[in-house]
């Protein structure tokens, strides 16, 4: 019984930390990874052939 609940307190931490790290519209990765894209694209953009 102890090893199930360790196993799911730490799924749940794993969950915590994903949200906030990862999926967090303000400050987290997948926001960055966007920002730098929609930059680059623009940059891209402005190309003169």
């Amino acid at each position: 019984m102890r090893n199930i609940l360790m196993t799911v307190m730490m799924i749940v931490v794993m969950l915590v930390l994903f949200n906030t790290i990862i999926s967090d519209n303000a400050t987290g990765t997948r926001s960055r990874i966007q920002s730098q894209g929609t930059s680059a694209n623009t940059q891209i953009g402005n190309l003169v052939p």
